[in-house]
């Protein structure tokens, strides 16, 4: 560093602390002018998505709204629609924090856009079972590079001037009873792996929010776990943004404002307001607790700009971003290429040759997953829409083969679809779009015009164009009194009663039922009308309308239809089968039961397989399912949750316009019995963390069972030769070549195995360590030919480990192998180096 660059580094650093006094003299200012019943008021929320403004101080109100892949705004509707990127597990099969960064910048435009100055997210809780129903939403199984991941992400939407909020803080890493499970988690785990992300988020990227989770963690529910949040997150690590809750998770006034808890959501309705006022007032809470929570939230206003007095942290933030680009990018990068025999991929698309795409998921594209991070984008590629794109007229058939879903999903396809609102006379209040029968409003998320207390009915209705002849199933999901019509003639006229669900997102993403049938002709259009009766939300502490207009095309022959795929295949070069999950099985408020993909998806891949050696299987999950063909098939690829530019993703990398540079962020087991972790199910309350620090790679390591696919694993279309490494207790440097006639990017991996000179380097000893672990990773481009040296810190905490007894890190000595390497046990060079 040049005397120059010194002088502006130490320049800037000067400037901020300025700014940073500054916005911390407004806060102090703000807080001095504001009452009691204020100060209560403001952490209580005043709707589904914002706090109250204060205009006597100069506040705005502060909006948020859900992420991780979109911003959907305070209506979730599509009459507002929002960029749509791949899900978080696609992001972080990148391993690239600076691509994460660009992804948050271009969350934060579309934020602004909307008027939202929070984004809920990132998600960081780790992938501890495949059947983690937020699987898709979480990044990996590895906190290193969950950490790095997130950072990268918080960066990018705190560069745009929007805050973020890490969740959920924490032991969130499934769905079942999420409400009220106690995860019991021993302190070495808890700190290793658990925390760990959050607090290398908070280290390096300076969140401004944090969101505690519902669940209970060794007996404290989160919200009022001052252990956890006043002494670890806020003393221990120095985190000073605001803590918000999960939606609904709030529930002790007195124990959740010890507990470090600043807002409480949603509102108006909730344990602060005036129910924290009175508590102080009856001598139960010291207000300077009070004070506390205000001070975080208007800190938290200051930065993003909307306390008077009080610069923004971010005064120009960046713009331009092209959306639809960055998720085409987005998703190539992120897509895993897993098996290629004998260079099946890129498809040779020379003049003549043909390609059969088959699958169900091929047309009706699943671009994310369910629950709270559903968005709509303006467009959605398939991949038969990005394959028709790009190939040559003529080169291309399709063929349904199989269809994941066997049960009536959303209307969707072929369906134009209005929800009109109207009051206890007929007449209409307000009306929206909608982009398939789902109907989910929350709080204030209404049509305009229309009010909780004086909606009597809600209508789904519009038109349905049949792709297919036949009897058509139509049904509901959700609760309450409904009417079904279709060409119109009522097929069902019912009540649906509350059942066994405990979780509103079970509730409305849950089984469907089959209300009725109609015969319909290809072609032909015919009138469809759902109508809901609105029942009386006065008594409710947080209005919501969710249902759904179901539908099931005729369903024909299985095996007619796989036989069809199978001449399809025979009859061309190459054959493209695209696998996929439904929304019954990756959502928001359940759990998997298993790995399978549903429906004869399977058999599908074995029949195309057997008739056409050269078939490439892609595979549209936002988590590990079993592939018990994987060995017959020419090519493997996962793409995830793509998001809105899938298909034409898919397009560039198996034409060979884009590399698959994606690497696996999490073990792919090649039976669901190996999964290390196969329980989320609480017993009597209690979800048992039993396996210790055993997740993931570090499980499959310790009990000698090969995956599928290992941790870290992901083919390019070029080949790398390691040719050199060297390496100290804190940086490692390795060179590479590309060997092969493309450009690629490769991720140098850096795992440390403790040798037997090392605590906790042999069996039997006193420190029981996994035999491997990520420390580190880079990565490094090059064309063909070409060589490049990665230059890889090590961080300290990669020797560290938690001393429960000693309340603190404790560094581990000795000797390690550093090993260098292309996936998880696929070591190309090792050293040993001696820490101190």
């Amino acid at each position: 560093m040049t005397d120059a660059d010194q002088v502006r580094e130490v320049q800037a650093r000067d400037d901020q602390a300025r700014e940073d006094q500054s916005r911390e003299d407004a806060v102090e200012a703000a807080l001095d002018k504001l009452d009691l019943d204020a100060k209560t008021r403001l952490l209580a929320g005043q709707d589904m998505w914002s706090l109250p403004a204060v205009p006597e101080i100069g506040l705005q109100s502060l909006v948020m709204s859900d992420g991780p892949i979109g911003v959907r705004g305070v209506r979730w509707t599509a009459d507002d629609p929002s960029v749509a990127l791949p899900s978080p597990t696609a992001l972080a099969a990148a391993w690239d924090p600076a691509l994460a960064r660009r992804a948050g910048r271009l969350l934060a435009q579309e934020a602004r856009r909307k008027g939202v100055h929070v984004l809920l997210a990132p998600t960081v809780n780790l992938h501890r079972s495949p059947l983690g129903g937020r699987h898709f939403e979480c990044y990996s199984e590895d906190p290193y590079l969950t950490g790095a991941v997130g950072s990268g992400y918080v960066k990018g939407v705190q560069d745009g001037g929007v805050g973020t909020t890490v969740k959920h803080f924490a032991g969130n890493e499934a769905e079942t009873d999420r409400f009220t499970v106690d995860c019991v988690i021993d302190p070495r785990p808890l700190r290793e792996l658990y925390l760990a992300p959050f607090e290398a988020i908070v280290a390096n990227a300076h969140p401004w929010g944090i969101m505690t989770s519902y669940n209970r963690v060794n007996g404290t529910s989160m919200t009022e776990n001052r252990y956890l949040v006043n002494e670890v997150l806020r003393a221990e690590w120095g985190f000073d943004g605001y803590n918000v809750s999960d939606w609904m998770a709030a529930r002790s006034t007195t124990g959740d404002i010890e507990g470090g808890l600043d807002v409480a959501m949603p509102g108006p309705a909730t344990v602060y307001g005036p129910a924290l006022a009175e508590a102080v007032r009856a001598g139960e809470v010291p207000e300077s607790s009070v004070d506390a929570a205000v001070r975080n939230v208007l800190r938290l206003a200051a930065r993003v700009g909307i306390l008077e007095g009080a610069p923004a942290a971010v005064a120009e933030p960046p713009s331009g971003i092209d959306g639809q680009a960055l998720a085409r990018e987005l998703a190539t990068r992120g897509f895993v290429l897993v098996r290629n025999e004998d260079g099946a991929l890129p498809l040779d698309a020379s003049a003549g040759r043909t390609v059969a795409l088959m699958g169900a998921a091929a047309r009706d594209a699943r671009v994310l997953g369910g629950g709270s991070a559903t968005v709509f984008p303006e467009r959605i590629v398939s991949p038969l829409d990005g394959l028709t794109a790009a190939l040559p007229q003529g080169a291309l058939t399709f063929a349904v083969g199989a269809d994941p879903s066997e049960e009536l999903v959303p209307a969707d396809q072929g369906f134009g679809l209005r929800a009109v609102c109207r009051d206890a006379s007929g007449a209409v209040l307000g009306e929206g779009s909608l982009p398939s029968g789902q109907v989910q409003w929350i709080g204030d998320d209404l049509p305009a015009g229309a009010a909780y207390d004086t909606m009597a009915s809600i209508e789904v209705t519009g038109t349905f164009l049949p792709r297919e002849s036949g009897e058509h199933a139509f049904g509901t999901r959700g609760l309450g009194a409904f009417t079904l019509a279709v060409g119109g003639e009522t097929l069902w006229e019912g009540v649906q009663e509350m059942g066994d669900e405990a979780d509103p997102f079970e509730a409305f993403f849950g089984a469907p039922s089959e209300r009725g049938r109609a015969t319909l002709t290809e072609g032909e259009p015919v009138e469809v009308s759902l109508t809901y009766q609105v029942p009386d939300m006065t008594a409710l502490p947080l209005k919501a309308i969710m249902f759904s207009l179901l539908h099931l095309a005729p369903q024909r022959d299985a095996d007619e239809l796989i036989a069809e795929a199978v001449a399809a295949a025979r009859a061309a070069d190459t054959a493209v089968v695209v696998v996929a999950t439904t929304e019954r099985v990756e959502s928001e408020g359940f759990d998997r039961r298993d790995l399978a993909l549903p429906g004869r998806q399977d058999d599908l891949v074995r029949a195309v397989a057997a008739a056409n050696p050269n078939t490439v299987v892609v595979v549209n999950a936002g988590s590990p399912v079993e592939l018990p063909w994987r060995e017959d098939v020419a090519a493997v690829l996962l793409t995830w949750f793509p998001g809105q530019e899938g298909g034409a993703a898919l397009a560039d990398v198996l034409l060979g316009d884009a590399e698959p540079g994606g690497r696996l962020p999490t073990t792919w087991p090649a039976r669901f019995a190996d999964a290390p972790v196969t329980e989320v199910l609480p017993v009597d309350g209690r979800l048992e963390y039993r396996e210790g620090l055993f997740v993931g790679y570090r499980a499959y390591e310790k009990e000698g069972i090969a995956p599928a696919y290992p941790f870290g694993h992901g083919l390019g279309y070029t080949d790398w030769a390691y040719e050199s490494l060297e390496a100290t207790a804190g940086t490692v440097r390795v060179r590479v070549t590309n060997t092969g006639t493309r450009p690629g990017r490769e991720v140098v991996q850096i795992y440390l195995a403790p040798g037997e000179g090392s605590e906790g380097g042999a069996p039997g000893a006193a420190v029981e360590r996994p035999a491997s672990w990520l420390a580190a990773f880079a990565g490094v481009e090059a064309g063909p030919g070409e060589s490049v040296e990665a230059e890889i810190g090590l961080p300290a905490r990669a020797f560290e480990i938690w001393d429960e007894t000693a309340r603190g890190w404790r560094r581990i000595g000795g000797a390690y192998e550093v090993r260098a390497s292309h996936a998880h046990g696929d070591t190309r060079l090792t050293a040993t180096i001696d820490v101190a």
